[in-house]
């Protein structure tokens, strides 16, 4: 299994469905009026804390992660489904950061937050009937969702520590026998 501590990842929240427009029709209901639904709210983006896992692996492979949008609305006053939100399993002391490197959230000791709230979804015609206006023929359009680019970044505890007088050569130890890349003076 491979560690991953830092990862670069897109998130977006759901789109919000559309209003219907319809209007009832049925028999011996010659004027029914509109019964157009509303649409139905996008997605959000939650970030949820597990202490099952210690890596970031599973957001090394793919770069976008985005929750579902929401459904449109429908005849007879039937409002769209939600869209499902996203929950993103995290290892505890992870740190969300933006693009440019400031700290949105620091998940220690926090077991979820929600990073992107989903669009609302739009109104249907029956929202804007009114007595001057029996029979309106438009709806709104869903809210757009938010989008915006992270860093994932997990803390971590040495397992091991070394210490010593200066100039005992600790840090040319640590470069002989790891990856790491130590200020040797």
């Amino acid at each position: 299994m491979k560690f991953v501590d830092e990862v670069k990842i897109t998130i977006a929240s759901g789109r919000g469905g559309p209003g219907s427009v319809s209007f009832r029709r049925e028999s011996f209901a010659p004027r029914g009026g509109p019964d157009g639904g509303d649409g139905g709210k996008g997605g959000d983006v939650i970030f949820k804390t597990s202490r099952h896992i210690n890596s970031l692996v599973d957001y090394k492979n793919l770069k976008t992660y985005s929750a579902e949008n929401g459904q449109p609305g429908a005849s007879a006053n039937c409002s769209g489904h939600n869209g499902q939100d996203l929950v993103m399993i995290v290892p505890e002391g992870s740190v969300i950061r933006s693009a440019d490197g400031e700290v949105l959230y620091d998940l220690t000791g926090i077991d979820q937050v929600t990073v992107l709230h989903g669009g609302r979804g739009g109104k249907g015609n029956t929202f804007f009937k009114t007595s001057v206006n029996q029979a309106p023929e438009y709806a709104q359009p869903g809210e757009e969702g938010e989008s915006l680019d992270i860093i994932l970044e997990l803390k971590l505890i040495a397992d091991v520590g070394i210490i010593g007088f200066p100039n005992a050569g600790k840090s040319t130890l640590i470069s002989r026998i790891s990856a790491a890349k130590p200020k040797i003076a």
